[in-house]
């Protein structure tokens, strides 16, 4: 779980602030509402990252599909790295209006980190944001 959660910590680092990200929800990062409560209780940020995308759904599905090394699934938690749409996925059978209070649109991703090479992951995602650019 260590790798996953370092792992983790370096694809946020390399989200926050990026121009194409729109929101990122990691606790390991300073960025994070509660980052200062997460720090108290845990001992990392965890293995899963939620972003969205500027762009919409569109820009959600363009990233999804540039990727070569993390997997597109319906589910999160794996060796491998493995990535989600929530709105099309584990959400999909509740209305709009209520995935939308609950924080679910369409741009959301969920990133469940793997314990792959983060120079592999890196790449693989600097390269699939690029594609949506």
């Amino acid at each position: 779980i260590e790798r996953h959660c370092s792992n983790a910590q370096a694809i946020a680092e390399i989200l926050d602030n990026h121009p194409a990200i729109s929101r990122l929800i990691y606790p390991g990062l300073k960025s994070h509402p509660q980052y200062e409560i997460a720090k108290k209780q845990m001992k990392n940020g965890g293995p899963i990252i939620a972003f969205e995308l500027k762009g919409g759904k569109k820009s959600a599905f363009q990233f999804m599909n540039a990727l070569k090394i993390i997997d597109i699934s319906n589910n999160l938690g794996n060796t491998k790295s493995i990535i989600t749409h929530p709105a099309s996925t584990t959400h999909a059978s509740i209305g709009e209006d209520a995935r939308l209070r609950i924080g679910i649109n369409d741009s959301l991703l969920r990133l469940s980190a793997g314990i792959e090479n983060i120079d592999d992951l890196k790449n693989d995602i600097l390269n699939a944001l690029k594609a949506i650019s």
